[in-house]
């Protein structure tokens, strides 16, 4: 795919959804964090129905730590994995107390540090809490990026790699929830949704559903 093609591709998403952002319910970075970490393997939907209820109870460090494990299970075991992410939340609840303040940290190295964070989740943060200009891979990023032939690539971080070098430098803010929503609602996994869609005559999946 030539520069030209992945350029028009951003700005038909852009006019479409001029300022995108994640589906995770949050109104701190803290509560962000606690999202995301929940979201692995989850949709957004269970997260919220979960932290919908958890953070008017407990939405720090100090209140989560204070819950203590058991009883944070009783608001997060709707969600896949709920024994393992609340042993990760709660750890690192008291990571972030004990060494940066109680403050999710702004750097990927300390995010990395965390308890149930990786590259993914730290790339979450870092771009739609601190507006950084990073893009998280997710299931929807990597096969949309190998499917319209948009940055393909055999695992998620030469597809990471593709994106940072291939999308203009003026979307690449968005260009994660971008990419996130159109693999959500347009091109699914089963059967893209290609009559739909607003790339549909730049992209350069073999296989569309015309």
């Amino acid at each position: 795919m030539n520069a030209a093609k992945r350029r028009e591709i951003f700005l038909r998403l852009q006019a479409a959804n001029p300022h995108p952002t994640t589906e995770l319910e949050h109104k701190t970075s803290f509560e962000l964090l606690v999202a995301v970490i929940l979201s692995a393997q989850a949709t957004d939907k269970s997260v919220n129905l979960a932290t919908r209820e958890l953070f008017p109870v407990a939405n720090t460090p100090q209140k989560i730590a204070d819950l203590g494990e058991n009883e944070l299970r009783g608001y997060v075991q709707r969600i896949g994995l709920y024994q393992t992410k609340s042993k990760h939340i709660i750890q690192m609840c008291r990571i972030l107390l004990e060494q940066h303040d109680g403050q999710v940290p702004q750097t990927r190295e300390a995010l990395e540090a965390l308890p149930g964070v990786g590259r993914k989740t730290a790339n979450v943060i870092l771009n739609t809490a601190f507006g950084q200009p990073t893009i998280a891979v997710d299931t929807h990023i990597f096969r949309i990026s190998n499917r319209i032939g948009l940055a393909p690539g055999k695992d998620v971080q030469e597809v990471e790699k593709k994106l940072l070098k291939f999308v203009p430098d003026e979307f690449k803010l968005d260009a994660h929830h971008w990419l996130i929503l159109h693999g959500r609602y347009t091109c699914v996994a089963r059967k893209p949704k290609c009559g739909d869609c607003i790339i549909e005559d730049l992209c350069e999946y073999k296989k569309k559903e015309l």
